[in-house]
């Protein structure tokens, strides 16, 4: 009798029970999973915030990325005090500093400036079609006073941290991404053809698969850097790196695809198809592909952060990109130097942005390899 009540409760719109597990699709079962490791759930939830803070980084940056501002070399994060009641921008001052001949930079308690929300600064293009200068904070300060907000400080050109990071976001997450998603589709085919087939068309592939793996790609990059023009447009170098990267990691994806679809194979289901009659076209696109997706996007969250730490690399070794456009690898080669790290500790904040995204898309993929086990 309860285990009709709970039946009786799930046809009328109540939360469902664990009676009702044959009656859920293979995406609700894995999504009810899911749900239950609360640390790649946080982890997915901070991915989103990051993305959506790359996709509006002109609208969030309080100044354009690219703004050299000489008055505020290596100016430090700027301090924030409630005044006048609401937040407010501490004036500095530039010191000498004896010991180190440098500038440093002293907080003026007798000077602030509020901070307001939405204000009008330098103009930008957002998307590549939309003319704005609306930015999401600013000081409110005249402009003989020059005062800037420096959330994590300056660079060595006075260019600010902070809008660096947001914009350095859109490469640094999207090539990756992109990357990666190449290199599932092309994996994914090669890796279903070699395991599906068999025979000589397996050993053909594997055989190229391994000749690739094998190949010294920084002699691969080094030698296309030196070949590219430095004045190449920044388009054109991303859309390089990503197929390159791509042409990288596909090879991992097709062996694991390909020891899916080989357990697929000998399946009853599959016999049963070519049996009836179905086409091998049929039977890969309905019973060995839609079978191993949910293999092949734990395989791709875990292949991201692996492309995004390769062109931070890449871009750290004056190897992919290159400035003025902004990455996390261009942004690291500022702290190349002992001397810029010890003094300058916030050139380091680009590292941590990497470290956190590269944390949470991991937490993602256990959370997803979790989900799609068919044990758990």
């Amino acid at each position: 009798m309860a285990t009709v009540a709970k039946e009786a409760q799930s046809q009328t719109g109540r939360p469902r029970t664990f009676d009702d597990v044959g009656q859920l699709s293979q995406y609700q079962l894995i999504w009810r999973r899911y749900k239950k490791n609360r640390l790649s759930v946080v982890g997915a939830i901070a991915l989103i915030i990051m993305y959506a803070m790359a996709l509006f980084a002109d609208v969030i940056a309080p100044y354009d990325p690219n703004e050299i501002d000489a008055n505020h070399q290596y100016a430090q994060p700027s301090t924030i005090v409630w005044a006048n009641g609401g937040l407010a921008l501490q004036g500095m001052r530039q010191v000498v500093d004896s010991v180190n001949f440098q500038i440093i930079y002293e907080p003026d308690p007798d000077v602030t400036y509020p901070i307001r929300l939405f204000v009008r600064g330098s103009p930008y293009i957002m998307w590549g079609f939309i003319p704005l200068d609306i930015h999401l904070f600013g000081v409110d300060a005249p402009p003989e006073a020059n005062a800037k907000i420096f959330l994590w400080g300056a660079d060595r050109q006075g260019r600010d941290l902070f809008s660096r990071v947001l914009k350095g976001a859109q490469i640094s997450l999207t090539i990756g991404f992109f990357g990666v998603m190449i290199s599932m589709v092309i994996g994914s085919i090669v890796g279903t053809a070699s395991g599906y087939f068999g025979g000589w068309i397996d050993n053909v592939i594997q055989r190229v698969i391994e000749l690739i793996q094998t190949f010294p790609f920084i002699s691969l990059f080094i030698a296309i850097a030196a070949a590219l023009p430095i004045t190449m447009p920044v388009v054109q170098r991303y859309m390089l790196i990503t197929m390159i990267l791509a042409l990288i990691t596909w090879t991992g994806f097709s062996r694991e695809v390909r020891g899916k679809v080989l357990s697929y194979r000998n399946a009853d289901y599959t016999a049963a198809a070519i049996a009836a009659g179905a086409s091998h076209w049929r039977v890969i696109t309905t019973h060995m592909i839609p079978n191993a997706m949910s293999h092949i996007i734990v395989v791709a969250s875990f292949a991201v952060p692996g492309a995004i730490a390769a062109e931070t690399a890449l871009s750290f070794l004056n190897l992919g990109m290159l400035p003025p456009a902004v990455s996390w690898g261009v942004l690291l080669q500022d702290a190349q130097q002992i001397k810029s790290v010890t003094l300058y500790p916030w050139l380091l904040i680009p590292l941590g942005a990497i470290v956190l995204a590269s944390l949470c898309l991991y937490l993602l993929g256990d959370g997803l390899r979790d989900a799609v086990d068919p044990y758990a």
